[in-house]
């Protein structure tokens, strides 16, 4: 289940990651490496408006998880 955008957990973020789940994988097959990443970076640099978020505690503070989803694929793309 995705968390909310939390102010105070984005304040301790030390690394993040992108998931693209088998679904989403087949929609953007034909994506470059290149156009993945910049897509990825879209996502981070608004984490408030991504649909799935979650927030992993790690030993130095936060990782921010993207889980890729239609609607961000259509909202971006």
């Amino acid at each position: 289940m995705p968390d909310d955008f939390d102010p105070y957990r984005e304040a301790l973020v030390v690394e993040h990651t992108t998931h693209w789940p088998a679904e989403i994988r087949q929609r953007v097959a034909d994506w470059s490496a290149g156009k993945r990443e910049a897509f990825a970076a879209q996502l981070h640099a608004a984490p408030d408006q991504a649909t799935g978020l979650e927030y992993v505690r790690v030993h130095t503070g936060f990782c921010r998880r993207i889980i890729v989803t239609a609607f961000d694929l259509d909202r971006l793309a």
